[in-house]
């Protein structure tokens, strides 16, 4: 027996079949998003007119997505459209006074914000911008939209069987007269088709032709006043459909503002 020792042979490890994987760092991962950006941004600066891509654009782009890149789309949003110009309905009497009195306590100045608010209502629905004002509100100075009406109904008083309609005036200062007589047309023909009540175009008294907004709003703001029905005999639909009502002043609002074309015979003649 020898008294050299024999070395031990190393075990041998298993083989570990697994390929070698390369873990990369969250940082290099910003760096290959900012490289590429940055590649990107030289192309566009290449190909793009000047005045449309700045180098400071592209600087506060590269910051912005270096620091959050889900706050960028934030930082420069999509444009939106302008929303469509206003349309302007006064309720007559107002924050005013009560208008004509009925001698149960009705006023006109109930009636007639009943319709106005369903109206401007219609009309938002519509998709359009509506400002609901006061027979004296300060935004009438120089208001500017598609179009002003202004809304009354008349006397509570029995006057003759032939006090009952509407009747209607536009703004005299308005710079484009056709445009007046449009909306009359307008009102007019859906009003009457819509209530069922009597056009009377000779009828127009001076309180009407010369009210008062007119000489306030801009010239370029197109107007008229509607005297809806007489509180006597039209009380039923001027207060039982109101419904009714204010659809024949929102159709004939909404026949101006897309530039309808009335036929010549359909509007209500005496």
């Amino acid at each position: 027996m020898s008294d050299q020792t024999t070395p031990e042979t190393p075990t041998p490890q298993p083989h570990d079949p697994r390929p070698t994987v390369k873990r990369f760092s969250i940082w290099n991962s910003i760096q290959t998003v900012v490289s590429i950006s940055v590649l990107i941004a030289t192309l566009f600066t290449l190909w793009t007119p000047a005045n449309l891509f700045s180098n400071q654009l592209i600087e506060q782009m590269l910051t912005q997505l270096q620091n959050n890149p889900q706050q960028l789309a934030k930082t420069y949003p999509t444009p939106t459209n302008s929303p469509n110009p206003r349309i302007g309905i006064v309720s007559g009497h107002w924050g005013s006074d009560t208008g004509s009195v009925c001698k149960d306590g009705l006023t006109e100045q109930q009636v007639n914000l009943r319709i106005a608010t369903l109206v401007q209502q219609n009309l938002q629905n519509a998709g359009y911008g509506v400002d609901l004002m006061q027979e004296f509100d300060k935004r009438l100075n120089q208001y500017q939209g598609l179009a002003l009406v202004s809304i009354h109904v008349d006397s509570c008083d029995f006057i003759d069987s032939e006090a009952t309609g509407f009747k209607l005036a536009a703004v005299r200062s308005n710079t484009d007269t056709a445009k007046s007589t449009h909306l009359i047309d307008c009102l007019a023909q859906r009003y009457g088709s819509d209530t069922g009540l009597h056009y009377h175009p000779n009828s127009t008294t001076a309180d009407m032709t010369t009210y008062h907004t007119f000489d306030e709003i801009n010239s370029n703001t197109t107007a008229a006043v509607i005297e809806a029905g007489y509180l006597n005999l039209d009380r039923q639909i001027l207060t039982q459909k109101t419904d009714v009502v204010a659809k024949g002043i929102s159709d004939g609002i909404l026949c101006f503002v897309k530039n309808e074309i009335i036929p010549q015979e359909e509007i209500p003649t005496p």
